[in-house]
């Protein structure tokens, strides 16, 4: 049995980031609001909120760029049910690949994949905001920076300058020529609701298959994923949220 396919389904969850559907609602309201004609998300995942957007912008037509074919499918899945197929296409690509211009551009919570520090993405994607476009952007920062015995809970090898603290990500934004139209946080409800379904398939997996060969395995990873949330960045990790606009 390939355990991702247990970790990895993520089936509860609309959004693979720490927000509320309402909220979700509203960032997809605001962006459609510049009534845009192209919309590109990258490292799309199943691409919830470029959807929406496009639900809301009928003139506008989606790419969703992704590494994850299970993803991807979901996307191309949801969008023939809402009747956006025709208007949106799921690249199984990496995102640097397919660099473009679009009106809207979505990247949440996946910076890396156009540099080696925010600064750097946020540079990176400056230019593929169209003049008067706007620019979804998520990134994980510190609440406040962790203390040592909590930073010993979290993932293999991170310390304090994993994350930066939302001013300075801000900061960065606007270095990169962006204004910031909206500044948000998820709240501990919203990382709570992340991190319980994120896991929820797998939990449910394991109540039904306690004696499955591969229960042991699948009981220490999740025990591993509850530590690192309980015991580590718990109130301390935090997700921006930035709407960013570009001058027309």
């Amino acid at each position: 049995m390939d355990l991702d396919d247990i970790f990895g389904s993520m089936s509860r969850m609309v959004f693979h980031s720490p927000m509320t559907e309402e909220r979700g609602d509203r960032i997809a309201a605001d962006l459609a609001s510049i009534k845009p004609s192209t919309v590109t998300d990258y490292a799309c995942g199943w691409g919830e909120l470029m959807l929406r957007v496009l639900a809301l912008a009928p003139e506008a037509r989606g790419v969703g760029v992704d590494l994850s074919a299970r993803d991807l499918a979901r996307g191309r899945a949801n969008a023939a049910a809402r009747g956006l197929a025709e208007r949106v296409e799921f690249v199984d690509d990496h995102a640097g690949n397919h660099l473009r211009p679009a009106d809207v551009v979505i990247n949440c919570g996946a910076w890396q994949v156009f540099g080696r520090t925010v600064a750097e993405s946020l540079a990176t994607l400056r230019p593929l905001v169209n003049p008067g476009g706007r620019l979804f952007f998520g990134v994980e920062h510190w609440e406040t920076v962790p203390p040592p015995e909590r930073l010993a809970h979290m993932w293999e090898g991170v310390t304090a300058d994993r994350c930066e603290l939302l001013p300075d990500i801000v900061d960065h934004a606007v270095a990169a020529g962006f204004r910031p139209l909206r500044i948000e946080s998820s709240t501990r409800s919203e990382w709570d609701d992340y991190e319980s379904l994120e896991s929820a398939d797998a939990e449910e997996w394991l109540l039904a298959n306690p004696d499955h060969p591969d229960a042991a395995e699948v009981r220490a990873r999740l025990e591993r994923k509850r530590e690192i949330w309980l015991r580590g960045h718990r109130d301390y990790f935090g997700f921006t949220m930035l709407t960013l606009g570009v001058p027309k």
